[in-house]
């Protein structure tokens, strides 16, 4: 197969990258890819025409040879590029890659933007991009293509955010990437906000170096500065220090420590012997009508397993964080015990990016977070369901905090 790129000078060039132009402008990387694909392509388009590949010398059934070029200006999704469209002597030859009159779709980009979506890896879409277009690509410039994401990725997480989210919901993901030629794990840290419509909204996505309180602090101080002023509720899962960042950046937001999280925990320290009879016990605390009721039923659970105590005094410890749920209706209850909405959101990732067993970056991580979550915004979101009830019940409950006309 005639080679369609020297990967050796795209590699060349790609070091000599400084800005986004060298990329997507005029005489960036990615339009010399497309202009070399789609060239070849139509010189294919030709040679099925004609019914014999370039130079060949044996008879021909036909007396219309090639005859050059001719030069077309398309738009693509990076600019405009200049295209050497292939002659035939009688004029017959019309491609239809580009027809007259009209541009270039580019397809191709969008094919490798998709497929890096999906979660494919780099030698998958080189090996697939090399099945569908005769292009040899390296993962480099697969690489590079999915870079422009990055412009529109900052765009999007520094855009103003409503003034006031009923409930949010603050989770950590974690992943491997590379620093220093050592793999270290990081966490994605994601907030999904409720919107005053029931709309969920991934509100941001940041990454550091394990998951801590300090770094909520920022990510909570983020939100701030671009337009939030009030949170109602928040959900999050057991870490220490996580309800005082809280406290700083939105004192009057009440936290609701996961249930879930915290019934994971407390089978860590349960006989797997014990866990089947354990485990209704448990749920009788959680699942009781009020506070005190589940209080009774967890001094119950010490009573009956003496051996166990330790589990207890720690669900004791966070009893408040834990119960908060207990103060409001069932409708609401069912939404802030857990935060399993955005865990949902992460098996989403864990899902595609399972192919992905090291990242090579932090940006590889988050430019394929934002296409999941852009893939998601692309559908058609309904509010969740029963949230007229719902926001009728918040408001009162934080009836001075909820902005006026937000209950139509």
């Amino acid at each position: 197969m005639e080679k369609l790129f020297d990967v050796d000078k795209i590699e060349a060039r790609l070091k000599e990258v400084k800005t986004i132009d060298d990329l997507t402008g005029k005489d960036g990387i990615i339009n010399a890819m497309l202009k070399t694909t789609v060239e070849r392509l139509l010189k294919a388009e030709l040679e099925s025409h004609l019914g014999f590949p370039a130079n060949d010398k044996g008879p021909k059934d036909t007396e219309n040879r090639r005859n050059g070029t001719s030069k077309k200006t398309v738009k693509t999704g990076t600019g405009a590029i200049e295209i050497d469209i292939p002659r035939d002597r009688e004029g017959s030859f019309e491609p239809k890659l580009i027809e007259k009159h009209r541009g270039f779709d580019s397809d191709f980009e969008r094919k490798i933007i998709s497929m890096y979506a999906k979660g494919m890896s780099s030698r998958d879409m080189c090996q697939h991009l090399s099945d569908l277009y005769g292009a040899e690509v390296s993962p480099a410039l697969i690489s590079a293509i999915t870079n422009k994401v990055m412009g529109e990725m900052s765009e999007w997480h520094q855009r103003p955010l409503e003034r006031v989210y009923p409930i949010v919901f603050l989770d950590a993901f974690f992943y491997k990437t590379r620093v220093d030629n050592k793999v270290v794990s990081k966490a994605c840290y994601s907030v999904l906000g409720l919107t005053l419509e029931g709309k969920s909204d991934i509100l941001g996505i940041w990454v550091a170096e394990g998951e801590g309180a300090h770094f909520w602090l920022q990510v909570l101080s983020d939100l701030k500065n671009r337009g939030v002023e009030d949170i109602l509720i928040a959900c999050v899962d057991g870490l220490k220090g996580f309800p005082e960042a809280i406290a700083t950046a939105f004192p009057k937001t009440i936290i609701q420590q996961c249930v879930v999280h915290q019934i994971r925990q407390t089978l860590r320290f349960i006989a797997s012997a014990d866990q089947k009879k354990f485990l209704p016990d448990l749920k009788t605390v959680y699942k009781a009508a009020t506070r005190e009721q589940a209080m009774e039923n967890l001094l119950k659970i010490e009573e009956n397993w003496p051996k166990y105590k330790v589990v207890v005094d720690n669900w004791v410890k966070n009893w408040d964080l834990l119960t908060a749920y207990f103060d409001y209706p069932e409708p609401i209850r069912r939404i802030i015990y857990t935060t399993n909405i955005v865990e949902g959101f992460h098996r989403r990732v864990r899902k595609i990016t399972k192919t992905k067993s090291i990242f090579p970056t932090d940006d590889s991580i988050k430019k394929l977070v934002y296409l999941i979550i852009k893939d998601i915004d692309s559908r058609e979101r309904t509010a969740k369901k029963g949230w007229g009830e719902i926001l009728c019940q918040l408001q009162i409950m934080f009836a001075d905090r909820i902005p006026a006309g937000a209950i139509r």
